[in-house]
């Protein structure tokens, strides 16, 4: 499939994980953010900074990957990442939000990046394919995701051998659109994920943080959960 056909029918079938015994998840002891559109900045302006080859640098993107934009929002990762990765690679754009996945699917057929698929998401679980992608990024959204454990404990699945997911995020309370990093770093090692890489970003108040899955996925009942 290429094209509009492939992110049709991936935003179209929201269900296809398989469904898995109801589990209790620890509650987050913090506000979560509403969900706001992504463009908190203008792109130009985040292209002013150098936002996106900072941050994938970072993430060490290359040719070839399969990458996941969590949140994608109007897509100024997606459609950047498009041609960096080229056409061994793939990108799927994850929002839970219907109206986003659609006016961004009318954005990615128009710029005919054809190696880009669309999802619509759950808030708590993104639906993503299993062993799929060797990076997933999330970027300044983590601090709305409502369910952060059940969200991060279905991630383990989607990432390859050697994949990781990338959070980049204000240094700032949730309530403020951001996340501290102690609290970040609790959340994900909760999950069983360690800390590989952390740091500032450049003239803003921004981290990026590297996070790899290690040892098994724990049971919902025995994460525990994570003061502010």
């Amino acid at each position: 499939m290429r094209g509009a056909a492939a992110f049709l029918v991936l935003a179209l079938l929201g269900g296809c994980r398989q469904q898995e015994e109801k589990a209790t998840f620890p509650a987050p002891q913090r506000p979560v953010a509403p969900i706001t559109s992504s463009a908190y900045r203008d792109e130009d302006a985040r292209d002013s900074v150098g936002e996106f080859e900072t941050v994938t640098r970072l993430a060490e993107v290359r040719p070839g990957m399969s990458i996941a934009d969590i949140g994608a929002g109007e897509g100024y990762y997606t459609v950047r990442l498009s041609p960096m990765v080229g056409r061994q690679g793939r990108v799927l754009a994850e929002d839970i939000v219907p109206e986003t996945i659609r006016a961004l699917g009318q954005r990615v057929q128009n710029e005919r990046l054809d190696n880009v698929a669309l999802k619509l998401g759950q808030p708590n679980d993104p639906q993503l394919p299993d062993r799929s992608f060797d990076r997933i990024l999330m970027i300044h959204m983590y601090h709305e995701i409502a369910q952060p454990f059940e969200f991060l404990w279905h991630l383990r699945d989607d990432l390859k051998n050697g994949g990781s997911i990338v959070v980049v995020d204000a240094d700032r309370s949730t309530d403020r659109h951001g996340t501290p990093p102690r609290l970040l770093v609790c959340e994900f090692n909760a999950v069983g994920y360690e800390l590989k890489r952390f740091e500032r970003l450049p003239d803003s108040e921004s981290y990026f943080a590297w996070f790899e899955a290690q040892g098994p996925r724990p049971e919902p009942g025995a994460i525990p959960s994570c003061a502010t």
